[in-house]
């Protein structure tokens, strides 16, 4: 993966908050927002956003997912970063959207020109704000012992998985565990998780089991769809392993509303 050029510093950002933060853990979106304003951002939302189109183009729908992503293309006009607390819905609009546009004269400019923008939140954090985490949070706080996960679009398209280390590592009183089942996928894959049930459950098993043998009780990631898949089963495994997104145990660690 090539390295890539960051901007200056800007005052500006969109936030493109996911339709799975959206819908079922929409905490996580606000802990984003607290981050940015935290270091003097103003964060725009534009209201009508709604989904990359990332379950339809990985069922292999790719008209239906150019036109979910065609809604969003004007959502986001002025020239500022657009901040994804998602690796994979990240890895989706920077990567993906551009070929899906690429017969289309009338938005393939406009693809382009927005998918270049596109920064996952952690990888914003640490690389064009540059936030120094270890000078936040209360010297008070417990240590905590945590697990990573980093989903696959997010690794491997994105290679966010360096940013969130960094970040976590930073922080006060944390320490990261790595496991053995890290670097696997936890089942999930959108839609696979619902046609291939019986494999996902096998890979989410995996990964909870390798996760609570590091003697961890919490598993920190920055993509939703991979908390829901990990936290579900570990529950109904009774497997003591809570989790949490990247973006709130950041907020929680670094002093949050408190600071």
């Amino acid at each position: 993966m090539q390295p890539r050029p960051y901007p200056e510093r800007p005052t500006d950002v969109y936030l493109f908050a996911t339709c799975l933060i959206d819908l079922f853990v929409p905490q996580a979106g606000l802990d984003a927002v607290k981050l940015l304003e935290r270091e003097g951002l103003a964060v725009h939302f534009p209201r009508r956003q709604s989904c990359c189109g990332q379950p339809a183009y990985s069922s292999g729908n790719p008209r239906e997912a150019r036109e979910v992503a065609r809604a969003q293309l004007g959502l986001f006009a002025q020239p500022w970063p657009v901040v994804v607390p998602s690796g994979s819905c990240a890895g989706m609009m920077r990567h993906h959207w551009p070929a899906l546009f690429d017969d289309d004269s009338a938005d393939a400019d406009r693809a382009r020109e927005l998918s270049g923008r596109i920064y996952e939140l952690t990888e914003f954090l640490v690389r064009v704000l540059d936030v120094d985490f270890s000078a936040y949070g209360a010297a008070a706080q417990r240590e905590e012992r945590v697990v990573l996960h980093t989903s696959c679009g997010a690794r491997r398209e994105m290679g966010t998985r360096t940013h969130g280390v960094e970040a976590v590592d930073a922080l006060r009183g944390v320490t990261r565990v790595e496991h053995e089942r890290e670097s696997e996928c936890c089942g999930f894959g959108g839609t696979f998780s619902l046609k291939h049930p019986d494999i996902s459950g096998a890979m989410v098993a995996d990964k909870i089991a390798s996760a609570c043998a590091t003697g961890c009780h919490r598993l920190v990631s920055a993509d939703c769809g991979c908390l829901l898949n990990i936290g579900h089963a570990a529950e109904h495994r009774g497997a003591p392993l809570a989790v949490e997104h990247l973006a709130s145990f950041l907020w929680r660690r670094t002093g949050g509303d408190a600071a």
